[in-house]
């Protein structure tokens, strides 16, 4: 290499920038101690903006375009170093690139719960997160305020602190909205803008735009989704009373369900019966008297009734009848005994338990 080769290499003559990155804001032109060629080209393409910064004071800002750089394009950096018109030699500055397009799927959310009023729960804890955009809209006000002399700016570096802005001023935007928190899954898109209006000017202050906040999600405490499940199970299941007489039949035709229940009631009534058997005989013992023999068990098919959701009995044929006397046991009331594949109305059955009973006979 010659002297006039090696003497041309110290001096830059084109500046730009290509980002092939997806997350940088702003990256320093490495100079790496060479100065700027007079009449060097400077390049900066759409969604860009080149800063020079002249002895750490910000000089000249350059929009999209291509320009020669002589003093009628550097006029502040020409005043800084006093430079007259006639002024062609090499000069030192730095250059920082600004990436002034939007960023976009940025996250935030809440990482606690925020306590609220609510028009219809009184009192509620939401939960919130989704996305937002941003962009450089003040190159000279983020560089000042944000950057610094970092050459490699990235979204991760100011993520965090821009989230907790988000969430620091949420609180109070919700608190200034009215919606009832069950309406809040509807209006998404309207919440999402009033809050981006709301919390923009707080951006402003670091030379940025906040152009859009997107609400993924906002949800109630799991106790507080849990008793809302329950509720709208309550209100799908229509009528209670015959809601109630389906959940009994559908559980005992699980699993044999059907036959354990018999065989449960058939176990109580015997109980039943030795109970009083056994008490029976205390109180003959007792008076010193002959034991009396037990009942007898109850005759014919042995019933059940559905009563509220409830299986009741077993009862056999004449407990059935005097319960149809009285009218606790109607032709619309549920009945089941072994053998039977579910629950069938009385009137289906046993229609004679409803038959009306033969006016008295006429004198003689």
């Amino acid at each position: 290499m010659g002297l006039f080769d090696w003497i041309g290499g110290q001096f830059i003559d084109v500046i730009e920038w290509t980002d092939d990155s997806h997350d940088t804001m702003v990256w320093r032109f490495p100079r790496q101690g060479n100065e700027i060629k007079y009449g060097a080209k400077l390049i900066v393409r759409e969604s860009q903006v080149a800063v020079f910064v002249n002895e750490g004071e910000i000089a000249d800002v350059f929009g999209p375009g291509t320009y020669g750089l002589e003093t009628q394009n550097l006029p502040i950096l020409t005043s800084l170093q006093h430079w007259d018109h006639g002024f062609n030699s090499p000069f030192k500055a730095e250059v920082y690139f600004l990436n002034t397009k939007r960023f976009t799927d940025l996250k935030w959310g809440t990482k606690n719960p925020i306590m609220l009023r609510d028009p219809e729960f009184v009192m509620v804890r939401l939960r919130a997160f989704g996305t937002y955009e941003i962009r450089i809209a003040d190159p000279e006000v983020f560089l000042k305020e944000i950057v610094g002399t970092d050459g490699h700016f990235t979204t991760d570096e100011i993520d965090d602190q821009l989230s907790n802005l988000i969430l620091s001023k949420l609180p109070v935007v919700l608190g200034n909205d009215e919606t009832p928190a069950l309406d809040l899954a509807a209006n998404y898109d309207r919440f999402g803008e009033y809050i981006t209006e709301a919390i923009a000017p707080y951006f402003e202050e670091y030379g940025l735009e906040l152009t859009k906040i997107l609400v993924e999600n906002i949800s109630l405490p799991p106790e507080v989704e849990k008793a809302l499940d329950t509720r709208s199970s309550r209100a799908i299941s229509g009528n209670l009373d015959e809601h109630m007489k389906y959940q009994a039949a559908q559980a005992l035709g699980k699993e044999g369900g059907m036959g354990e229940m018999a065989g449960m009631g058939m176990g109580l009534a015997m109980g039943q019966q030795m109970a009083q058997s056994m008490a029976a005989g205390v109180g003959s013992a007792q008076s010193s008297s002959p034991s009396a023999p037990p009942p007898p068990p109850p005759s014919g098919a042995v019933w059940f009734v559905a009563v509220d959701g409830q299986s009741r009995g077993p009862y056999d044929e004449a407990a059935l009848r005097r319960m149809a006397s009285e009218g606790s046991l109607t032709p619309e009331s549920y009945l089941w005994r072994e053998g039977f594949e579910g629950w069938r109305r009385a009137k289906e059955v046993m229609p004679t338990l409803f038959t009306a009973a033969p006016p008295p006979p006429p004198p003689a």
